[in-house]
């Protein structure tokens, strides 16, 4: 916002630099007024100095800096959207007209068919998140990588970007044997419940329990993963028959989750690609092939010529000629960048593959792919429920995401019959749902991306604190002055009184939308987005309390209607940048 004023306020600082023989840098930097109740913008010229310094004259950096601001601040015309000038300790600093600035922020969000939306960046980036595995349960430990995934790609496109939304099937491995292995034996001819996901998961469980009471059994799982080797049609029918059935169920768990993807790899499609990618590095030097006693390596150290051990040593194929997930991440990278014209391919995955994925990179990169730079690995921790539940799929003690969100739904329509007995019972229903599922994404993003989040309900649920219920209930407080209200005036307002407190906090909090979304998708962190619409909505209600809107003189209730507006907006389009919805009524 204001950047047309700030382009022409730097044309006019270079003018005054060029008739004294002053250095311009590059890229003039402008922060925020850092003083409470005052819009403005600032910038310093200790860099400026910094330059004349290194160009041989002899000068004092910090003086040289006051000078500097002085000499703009004395000659830089009026300006129309500045009330004041002022150079204070190397710093220019520029005062919003207030009523300019407010009217120009209110009228942006209401004129904006997108506000705070980025222009064209003319970059394509593809997200890869979720990946469950199949044959498994969907549980609470596969959420945040989902949650995570689906907000980064939604903040990235809002932001300017080309997203491509992907998600990458663990639908073979050792895994799948057992499960397969199970099936056959124990459970054959039999069909998944409506819950297919759980059975899915209690029979992997089950499948785990019985090798480990008869360790004698692993011989048959090897030998069935061998028949998949030879891709039998007997095991290949009934993998493809089995796989179905998980993909149904995570199609509906993430249709619940308002969760879609552009496009679905597994690793059965590379597992193949993969191993012929291994053939052509131990052609090229770059693996060692030490089968039959041993696997298929990548001395990384070594081929770097690295005497500090960083990389160490990559497995991209087993002994007996099985794949591993190296060998199947090289061939996804490779299919990735030949489908698709992509600039960066970001893979949220948890931050204990970080070493993994440096791995494989650097593979790459030594097998000649230049693109292979452009490999991003957004990590992140684990979810802690409350209790420390350790969830392993393995022991079947997992927390099902059913239950979660079942859970979810339940607490909140508790707090909605209490807050809002008068609605039926479907508006409940589907108010629940809103606030249900906000309460759970909420907390996964409103935390750096590498810091465990620990999860509980009455921090999730709180209707008066740092959560999605929060939120959506100031979105629900502004929607109810615009319906009392009789319309809403549609011609830009200049408010011609003083504003309180309350305005000026929310006005300056909406201004800086559009700068959050661009830092959020720079950093592809969502936390500066709930941190900032947890502030709109912190200083909304803070305004909705403080000033009237509906009972306030005619020329105030106009623009503070409109400043209602733009609030509900900005709540709301934060929101739907989080994947969670902004409900009407609560």
């Amino acid at each position: 916002m204001f950047q047309k004023e700030k382009k022409q306020i730097e044309q006019q600082i270079y003018t005054i630099f060029k008739e004294n023989s002053i250095p311009f840098a590059e890229n003039t930097g402008w922060a925020p007024v850092p003083f409470s109740g005052e819009w403005g913008i600032s910038t310093s010229f200790f860099k400026v100095a910094a330059l004349e310094a290194k160009s041989g004259k002899s000068l004092n950096v910090p003086q040289r800096a006051e000078e500097i601001a002085r000499l703009v601040a004395e000659n830089l015309p009026p300006q129309e959207y500045f009330s004041r000038i002022e150079a204070a300790g190397g710093y220019l600093n520029l005062y919003f007209d207030s009523r300019l600035f407010s009217a120009r922020v209110v009228n942006s969000v209401l004129s904006a068919d997108h506000f705070g939306k980025g222009d064209p960046k003319g970059k394509t980036l593809m997200v890869e998140f979720s990946q469950p595995n199949t044959h498994k349960a969907f549980h609470v430990g596969h959420l945040r990588s989902a949650i995570l995934g689906d907000a980064v790609c939604r903040i990235l496109e809002f932001a300017g970007y080309d997203v491509i939304r992907a998600n990458f099937y663990g639908d073979m491995g050792l895994h799948v044997i057992k499960w397969l292995w199970n099936y056959q034996k124990f459970h054959s001819g039999e069909t998944p419940p409506a819950d297919a996901t759980r059975w899915m998961g209690d029979l992997y469980a089950e499948a785990n329990h019985r090798l480990e009471e008869n360790p004698g059994l692993e011989s048959e799982v090897r030998e069935l993963y061998g028949r998949w080797d030879r891709q039998e049609p007997e095991i290949v029918d009934l993998w493809k028959q089995t796989r179905q059935w998980s993909v149904d169920g995570f199609h509906d768990l993430y249709e619940v989750l308002d969760i879609n993807f552009d496009r679905i790899y597994a690793n059965s499609e590379v597992e193949f690609q993969g191993k012929e990618l291994v053939d052509e590095l131990i052609k090229k030097g770059i693996a060692e092939d030490l089968r039959p006693d041993d696997a298929v390596i990548v001395r990384l150290d070594n081929l770097l010529g690295l005497k500090k051990e960083k990389y160490r040593v990559l497995v991209v194929l087993r002994s007996d000629g099985t794949a591993l997930y190296a060998t199947e991440d090289l061939a996804l990278a490779i299919l990735k960048f030949e489908e698709y014209p992509l600039d960066k391919s970001i893979y949220v995955v948890d931050v204990r593959q970080s070493l993994h994925f440096q791995q494989v990179w650097k593979t790459l990169e030594i097998a000649g792919f230049s693109w292979a730079e452009n490999l991003v690995h957004l990590s992140y921790e684990l979810v802690n429920l409350p209790g420390n539940v350790v969830m392993a799929s393995r022991e079947g003690t997992v927390v099902l995401l059913e239950d979660l969100i079942r859970e979810a739904k339940s607490r909140a329509f508790e707090v909605v019959e209490e807050k809002n007995p008068d609605l039926n019972q479907e508006d409940k229903m589907e108010i629940a749902r809103a606030v249900g599922l906000g309460a759970i994404k909420f907390p996964m993003l409103d935390r750096e991306n590498t810091r465990i989040v620990t999860f509980d309900w009455e921090t999730a649920l709180d209707f008066n604190g740092q959560a999605a219920p929060y939120i959506q209930y100031a979105h629900v407080r502004a929607n109810s002055i615009l319906k009392k209200a009789d319309g809403l005036p549609s011609a830009a307002i200049d408010p011609d009184y003083e504003l309180d407190p309350t305005e000026v906090s929310l006005i300056e909090n909406l201004s800086q939308f559009p700068a959050v979304i661009q830092n959020a998708a720079r950093e592809y962190k969502p936390l500066h987005l709930t941190h900032a619409l947890f502030e709109v909505a912190r200083s909304f209600n803070a305004f909705y309390r403080q000033a009237p809107v509906l009972n306030a003189d005619p020329e105030v209730r106009d623009f503070r209607l409109q400043l209602v507006e733009a609030s509900r907006i900005v709540l709301s389009a934060g929101l739907n940048l989080l994947g969670i919805e902004a409900p009407k009524v609560m």
